[in-house]
């Protein structure tokens, strides 16, 4: 058998990230260049399901296109961004896999022929995988569910590793836009923003999934750092998808506009 792959969660900071290279000066630059590392250690996949902030949807639903379009849901932004393509081929195969996967667990789920890719997967999977050499899939999350629901998904999907599938939810550790600093892109990180992130962090170490799930209660300024829920949702699906003996490992540490913290972890198993 091969080895599993690990899970993955991005924080995937402003679409400007697809234009910051490995290389480049400044946070995103630094993000481009962690998430560039990973794919090189790590064992090509065969295919990725990942699971955006920004589709969120009544029930689970998964894109069965061949061919998934780039989509550009954002505006004010360099326009070059708008004519930016991530031309990945869809996998069929993989989302009646992963609808049959859900149904076992009692899991409601569709797949939409339609639907591409929003910025918060494709723009992450460009430094990944430039080459878009890899079928990717795309998942839904239910914003107005309790975290627990994306972490049960996760584990109803905790197999898909061991099969050479990547799962990797994108959203953000930290996400309040309306406190952001908008003067530059690395402005100074507000204090409470790094406490939340750090937070995680802390949980993450000591495997407190427990914690995490009621991370409303217990993070510190959890309404501040995340007036919805949306961008934190993804985590709960890469650890349930980690399975039950996973360790966190961090692959960076930072952020931009001071609110929005951009660390990103893998989940070994």
């Amino acid at each position: 058998m091969s080895e599993r792959l690990p899970t993955l969660f991005v924080s995937h900071g402003a679409p400007t990230l697809a234009l910051d290279h490995a290389g480049c000066r400044g946070s995103h630059g630094e993000l481009a260049t962690a998430l560039a590392g990973f794919a090189q250690v790590t064992r090509p996949p065969k295919a990725v399901l990942i699971v955006s902030a920004h589709w969120g949807t009544s029930m689970t639903m998964l894109t069965g296109s061949a061919a998934p379009s780039t989509i550009h849901d954002f505006a004010g932004f360099d326009p070059s961004l708008s004519s930016t393509d991530y031309p990945a081929h869809g996998s069929s195969a993989l989302a009646v896999q992963v609808h049959g996967l859900l149904g076992a667990a009692g899991i409601e789920a569709g797949i939409d022929l339609g639907r591409g890719l929003d910025h918060g997967a494709w723009v992450p999977l460009l430094h990944l995988y430039p080459g878009a050499d890899v079928p990717v899939v795309q998942m839904s999350l239910q914003p107005a569910a309790v975290p627990g629901c994306q972490h049960a998904i996760g584990r109803a999907l905790s197999s898909l590793p061991d099969e050479g599938v990547l799962v990797i939810g994108s959203g953000g550790i930290t996400h309040n836009l309306r406190a952001a600093d908008t003067s530059g892109s690395d402005a100074a990180e507000a204090p409470w923003a790094r406490a939340f992130a750090d937070w995680i962090g802390t949980c993450l170490d000591a495997r407190d999934t427990e914690a995490l799930l009621d991370w409303r209660a217990r993070g510190p300024d959890a309404e501040r750092n995340h007036p919805t829920a949306e961008h934190l949702m993804p985590l709960f699906l890469a650890l349930g998808a980690a399975g039950e003996a996973w360790t966190a490992r961090r692959l960076y540490r930072g952020a931009i506009m001071g609110t929005i913290a951009l660390d990103t972890w893998a989940f070994d198993s």
